[in-house]
């Protein structure tokens, strides 16, 4: 189980100074044979521990960073009454996209077959307007990890896929050349702009 970025900021206001959420990260490999099952069974733990449960395709999740930043801008939207959403784990993820199109967003989201996969647990609890208790991100943490076919342990490490994550963010070559940072930075600079141009 990896229990990367686990920012735990103390309380906060998310129209304020906007802390990131406390939130950890559950990384390994699924063997989805029935997507809505795997979903349901995501709610199950979300509704039994309070938190925000989040899955994501890892291949286009670029670092832990990547996800942090989508989540302590959802919870700024959230406490601003400005979401898109109304699910936090949906507000996430249009971040995450760099995108205000759900079903575009939704494609980040995992699919049935093997592969990679990071969850999201997030604690909502302090988060103005999300109408969230305090998560138990411990228990979330250890149920998610046991509906992974094998989890990984210790931090999250990103193996994205390059081509597909150039693909989906549109991320050209002239762009590339006239970044200082590698793919990873323009993607995070997506997640950063998506507030600009609301």
């Amino acid at each position: 189980m990896s229990e990367a970025a686990d920012r735990d900021t103390e309380g906060g206001d998310a129209s304020a100074s906007s802390p990131t959420p406390p939130h950890r990260l559950v990384a390994g490999t699924a063997a989805i044979d029935d997507l809505d099952a795997f979903l349901a069974s995501l709610d199950e733990v979300a509704d039994a521990t309070d938190a925000v449960v989040q899955a994501f395709d890892a291949s286009l999740i670029v670092s832990a960073t990547h996800l942090g930043e989508a989540t302590r801008l959802a919870a700024r939207s959230i406490g601003r009454g400005e979401a898109v959403a109304r699910d936090p784990g949906v507000e996430i993820m249009l971040y995450a996209a760099g995108s205000r199109q759900i079903d575009r967003a939704l494609s980040l989201g995992v699919e049935e077959g093997r592969s990679r996969v990071v969850v999201l647990v997030a604690n909502f609890g302090a988060v103005r307007g999300a109408d969230r208790t305090d998560a138990d991100l411990d228990a979330a943490a250890e149920s998610v990890a046991d509906l992974l076919d094998s989890p990984a342990t210790g931090a999250f490490e990103p193996a994205f896929d390059r081509e597909r994550v150039t693909a989906f963010y549109d991320i050209g070559e002239r762009e590339r050349e006239a970044t200082a940072g590698g793919v990873a930075d323009i993607v995070r600079e997506r997640v950063a702009l998506l507030d600009v141009e609301k």
